[in-house]
């Protein structure tokens, strides 16, 4: 079965099916409920996100929503590569010596499509950020590192975790192309590849932030640590 057409497709749905699952795990909504017996979706800005829950429930609950978003994504990507290398159904020679590699992005945006639209939560879920940076844990820890970094200068700067998290996504596109080919010395074509992977993970992050960015736009976006009676005398 071993790089036929088939073995292709079997391996891609495989990591889709692996990456969905785990990222329909959704670290908010199920220590909101486990700790205060709440629906993390009815408090706040209404995401089942880190933020959400760092605002209204406090920095233990952040602490865990953190473990779990960043531990799914990570178990997720590790699963699906794996699992195809131990069925050998569909390797793809890209320079880096991982035959496999597709294989984490693939997981990577079913992962984060898990996340904003969870099975086990009645498809009402976060915005991805967390997750989709998790990803990179295992595909490429250094890539990792330069979007944790963006995200904290840029939120240094601006006190918006909405800016920091777009200004991110939007450079995982083009540090993903650069990293493959300069870093793991995978060809310009796979790594061209990779770029339009990880694109489709981005633009899916952007879409979900698509009320954030109108809020950015009009002046009313909430600054970390801001009261919201803070906000409505700033309007």
């Amino acid at each position: 079965m071993q790089g036929t057409v088939l073995g292709f497709v079997c391996s891609a749905l495989i990591a889709a099916l692996i990456g969905y699952l785990f990222g329909s795990i959704n670290g908010a909504i199920m220590t909101v409920h486990l700790l205060k017996h709440e629906d993390v979706r009815n408090s706040g800005s209404g995401n089942a996100g880190l933020t959400n829950v760092l605002r209204c429930y406090g920095k233990g609950a952040g602490i865990m929503t953190l473990i779990i978003d960043l531990g799914k994504g990570a178990a997720a990507i590790g699963l699906a590569q794996w699992l195809a290398g131990k069925l050998g159904w569909a390797p793809v020679p890209d320079g880096s010596g991982n035959d496999y590699r597709w294989i984490c992005y693939v997981a990577a945006i079913f992962c984060i499509l898990g996340h904003v639209f969870p099975l086990w939560h009645h498809f009402k879920g976060g915005k991805g950020v967390l997750v989709g940076v998790s990803t990179f844990l295992v595909i490429d820890p250094l890539l990792f590192a330069i979007l944790m970094s963006i995200f904290f200068v840029v939120l240094k700067l601006s006190k918006y975790v909405s800016l920091a998290s777009c200004t991110a996504t939007v450079c995982v596109i083009p540090s993903t192309l650069l990293l493959e080919h300069f870093w793991h010395g995978a060809y310009w074509n796979m790594s061209a590849v990779y770029m339009l992977l990880i694109a489709v993970a981005a633009f899916l992050v952007i879409w979900s932030h698509r009320e954030n960015i109108k809020r950015l736009r009009a002046g009313t976006e909430r600054k970390i640590g801001q009261k919201k009676q803070e906000q409505a005398q700033n309007r």
